[in-house]
């Protein structure tokens, strides 16, 4: 089951995949600027670049950043970087992790981050079925086999607890970045994020799709994240970054097929019609009915209490279990309250 985080080196490599795919861990690191000039900010992400971004570097393209105040590189990355030890250490001041139950049990593990954005309002992390065995519900797992990856069997025990399901009524097996086990009947259910749609091309119409938040596990994903120390000492560099990163991804919004030209432009890698395809994905996660509320970017001291309380409750955290204000902070997001709501 779970992976035991008996060490701060277990919990970095076990949380380089929480939410069930590869994480894309970001880290923005900070260099003092002259007077007048813009901070320079080095973005460098933890595996390669992809639409996770396309909101960073639209703000770059269209010099949202630069009438901030901020100058900044992105650097993609790759498996061996190590994104919350790289924050942590100060070899970077800002980070991004795909979910946020990788700050919680970081810092029930002793390193000092904390939450202070969620790019996307609403987790797209999945469980994926056919209409042969169509799961559409919690209770419908129930004798049926599921497909998840290692370090996501923490939010099947999430979602059995929360729906009152015993783990015994349900047999798990691990899965890897395919949807093989679910096309070829080893397993009924198989997991990953709605906005790899590439992958979920190969499940055809027949798809049923029942996503962790609606199930009652409602986490984050993308989110920010940074030390106490840079929170207390450098905020001002923070909130810059959110005010042409909230511009980047309402321009995106506005401008969809523009946002992919510009995202396959920087990244020729990239396959455009993929991009095309996965882009309504990524901004309806990025836009929900609550960033009318909170704006771009925001999150509930309600919503991380929940997320404590559920993993706490699982016996998750290692170390002492971590209050709220420990993970999250709301300041960021109250100082550009102005920017970030006119974009949501």
């Amino acid at each position: 089951m779970p992976h035991s985080l008996k060490t701060r080196r277990e919990f970095l490599q076990a949380a380089a995949a929480v939410g069930g795919l590869a994480v894309t861990h970001s880290l923005i690191g900070v260099t003092p600027a002259m007077t007048q000039s813009p901070a320079k900010v080095g973005m460098q992400l933890g595996w390669l670049a992809s639409n996770g971004i396309l909101g960073e570097v639209v703000a770059i393209k269209k010099g949202f950043y630069a009438e901030e105040g901020v100058e900044l590189e992105i650097t993609p990355g790759g498996p061996n970087i190590d994104g919350v030890g790289g924050v942590a250490a100060g070899q970077r001041t800002l980070g991004q992790t795909s979910s946020s139950p990788s700050v919680m049990l970081a810092r029930s593990a002793g390193i000092p981050i904390k939450a202070f954005a969620a790019g996307y309002q609403k987790h797209p992390f999945t469980y994926f079925s056919l209409e042969n065995a169509a799961i559409r519900e919690p209770k419908d797992m129930i004798g049926k086999t599921i497909a998840t990856q290692p370090t996501a069997f923490i939010l099947l025990r999430a979602l059995l607890a929360k729906n009152g399901i015993a783990e015994d009524q349900v047999t798990v097996v691990n899965m890897g970045s395919d949807m093989n086990q679910l096309i070829t009947g080893q397993a009924q259910a198989v997991t990953g994020w709605l906005t790899n749609t590439n992958a979920l091309k190969v499940l055809g119409a027949d798809r049923v799709d029942m996503m962790l938040w609606d199930t009652g596990i409602q986490l984050y994903a993308n989110v920010y994240f940074a030390t106490d120390k840079t929170l207390t000492e450098t905020p001002d560099v923070l909130e810059k970054f959110v005010r042409g990163s909230a511009r980047g991804w309402g321009y995106a919004k506005e401008h969809p097929e523009e946002a992919v030209e510009i995202l396959v432009e920087t990244y020729p890698n990239l396959d455009k019609a993929s991009e095309l395809d996965a882009v309504g994905p990524v901004l309806d996660f990025s836009f929900r009915d609550t960033t009318k509320e909170h704006g771009w970017g925001g999150m509930t001291r309600e919503n991380w209490t929940a997320q404590v309380d559920t993993y706490a409750s699982l016996d998750q955290f290692k170390g002492a279990v971590p209050t709220v204000d420990d993970v999250m902070t709301l300041a960021i997001l109250e100082a550009t309250a102005d920017i970030r709501k006119k974009v949501g």
